[in-house]
């Protein structure tokens, strides 16, 4: 039996290193040599940069390096052409024991076949939602919730220590709009006739509960106090019941957190966190008392025309530098968000991910400029922008809903259309383009609703098994046993085009996770599994009219068994995949 490779790229870079550490010798770095894909499928199965890159350290010329480097990849068990193209890049083709070692790996490692330590264990802070604790999420926080829940996963299982975390906004002036529109609740709860909900609170009728349970709690107490008393009881009972909303409203999706952070909590308790970043980053010279210029074009909204504290962004990229003190003296969003990445720095994270709305876009700059200032330059910020979602039916806007007053709630179109639709097709889309979601589309049987077909793919592919078990009862492919026998076929029988092509879209599976997770990109998960989908169901459409390339041929078990094996492997990348993705993989769709 082939030795099998749990990730084929990442063997032939190693193989592309030994070839050019044989012509080069070890003192060079190796470090930007990179194995992929070449652009136009004809050139090759893989290709290399080494000579383009290495050259000029090497003191040679890239297309006479690569010449060199040709001829020893020429020598490797694994490759059948090497050639050279244009000024210098190394394009490879495999034989197909390649493919066989990859697919054999994606049988025997099943669920952890694309599995690695590439993160050696870094820690990674992922904060996403952080939606305001003021009523049920939306479905744009649905989007959020789903990219930064899957990238988690995927950072996951490519080695890295990742936290989930979601910051909590209860410290702002809308949580007291939003104790004030509970409050009114409360005293319609006492029967009082409040009217119409007066414009600046919230209207939505997901209140009339914290309104209740406050009367249930304080009974008619509150209404006789002055407004300093009751806001803060009321806000906290309105916050924490909006929290057990959020909570109930990811719980939906599938979506979890392992820390709730509150921005309250970095200025009470007895600890001024915000201040004492302040008078740190004051000490280090990023935090200075001056006067802002006013803003070219559109009006700024923090610019204030007074002697402020401010932080000096420009320093690090930013185009001007921040407020940190409005003219109340309290502190602004800015400054409460520096604090709050300055907590998660000293909580031992260097490597921060936020996922935040489309309307966060200009704020970007200043965080990263922040989180360079309050880790001496040790921490990196990325922050990914999640685009808005247009919510249709049948290509028509829809309409918004009663009980949330002014939006359509993600938990509605959960609902609706199920968790599997709403977690694929968020994904379905890279993050920073706009989502068209459209509610009658996402339920369709057919390949233009991409979780579907991805989907039946998966379940499709297990229907052969149970036919296989059916029509050969001698051959010993049912769950228990069916991997030990599919890892010993005689995968060699797999020699029609498309099998080749389905194997190595198999052994693309661990680059295309590495590159996912790396590039902080899940959306290529998706699209990556739709396409495996396709050329599978292209294939299984091949075998209806073509009786010979039939997954069961009754009359030769072996090539039934290698044919068996390809489709186990589709089966375990299928189901990975979709696992990341926090999408089910059903063995049977009716």
């Amino acid at each position: 039996m082939e030795a099998h490779s749990r990730n084929l790229f990442a063997d032939m870079l190693v193989r592309v290193r030994t070839a050019t550490t044989a012509v080069l010798g070890d003192a060079v770095d190796q470090s930007r040599v990179v194995v992929e894909p070449p652009r136009d499928p004809s050139h090759g199965d893989m290709a290399t940069n080494a000579a383009m890159v290495l050259a000029k350290d090497a003191g040679k010329k890239p297309r006479e390096l690569a010449d060199a480097i040709a001829k020893k990849l020429r020598a490797d068990p694994l490759v059948e052409k090497v050639d050279v193209a244009g000024p210098g890049f190394i394009n490879m083709t495999l034989k197909p024991r390649a493919w066989i070692g990859a697919l054999r790996a994606a049988i025997v490692t099943g669920q952890n076949y694309g599995r690695s330590d590439i993160g050696k264990r870094e820690k990674v802070n992922v904060e996403y939602v952080s939606a305001n604790p003021t009523g049920p999420m939306h479905v744009g926080h649905g989007r959020g919730a789903v990219f930064g829940d899957a990238l988690a996963s995927l950072l996951d299982f490519t080695g890295f220590d990742v936290t989930r975390e979601y910051y909590v906004n209860d410290a702002g002036a809308q949580i007291d709009v939003l104790a004030r529109s509970a409050f009114l609740r409360y005293r319609e709860a006492l029967g009082e006739n409040i009217g119409a909900i007066p414009d600046g609170l919230y209207p939505g009728e997901y209140l009339k509960s914290v309104g209740e349970a406050l009367a249930k709690a304080h009974g008619a107490t509150l209404k006789e106090r002055p407004e300093a008393d009751w806001l803060p009881v009321v806000r906290s009972t309105a916050v924490e019941m909006m929290l057990d909303v959020i909570r109930d409203d990811l719980a939906a999706l599938n979506v979890k957190h392992s820390v709730f952070f509150s921005e309250r909590s970095l200025i009470e308790g007895g600890a001024d966190q915000v201040g004492a970043t302040i008078v740190a980053l004051r000490a280090s010279g990023e935090v200075y008392e001056g006067r802002l210029p006013p803003p070219k074009g559109a009006p700024v909204e923090d610019w204030e025309d007074r002697e402020q504290t401010l932080f000096r962004s420009t320093d690090f990229g930013d185009d001007v530098d921040r407020p940190l003190k409005k003219s109340d003296g309290s502190y602004t969003y800015f400054a409460s968000d520096i604090a709050y990445h300055k907590a998660k720095y000293d909580r031992g994270f260097h490597n921060m991910i936020d996922v935040w709305g489309a309307d966060h876009g200009g704020y970007i700059k200043r965080m990263q400029a922040a989180v360079k200032a309050v880790s001496g330059g040790k921490a990196a910020l990325d922050v990914k922008v999640v685009q808005l979602v247009r919510l249709l039916r049948a290509g028509e806007p829809v309409k918004m809903s009663k009980r949330a007053g002014d939006f359509v709630t993600l938990r509605e179109v959960v609902d609706e259309v199920g968790r599997d639709a709403v977690r694929f097709m968020m994904l379905y889309r890279k993050n920073d383009a706009v989502l068209d979601f459209d509610l009658a589309k996402v339920i369709e049987q057919s390949r233009d609703n991409p979780v579907f077909y991805v989907q039946y793919g998966h379940a499709r592919a297990q229907s052969v098994f149970r036919n296989a078990r059916a029509e050969m009862p001698s051959l010993p492919v049912g769950e228990g046993n069916r991997v030990a026998f599919l890892a010993e076929a005689p995968l060699e029988r797999l020699n029609d085009p498309m099998e080749l092509a389905l194997m190595r879209k198999v052994a693309a599976f661990p680059r295309q996770v590495e590159s996912a997770a790396l590039a902080h990109e899940p959306h290529r998960i998706a699209f990556y599994l739709y396409e495996l989908a396709s050329e599978f169901h292209a294939h299984w459409t091949r075998g209806k009219d073509l009786p010979h390339l039939r997954f069961i041929i009754q009359n030769d078990p072996e090539t039934t068994a290698a044919r068996l094996a390809l489709v186990q492997g589709i089966v375990t990348v299928i189901a990975s995949g979709l696992t990341l993705l926090g999408v089910e993989a059903p063995a049977e769709m009716r």
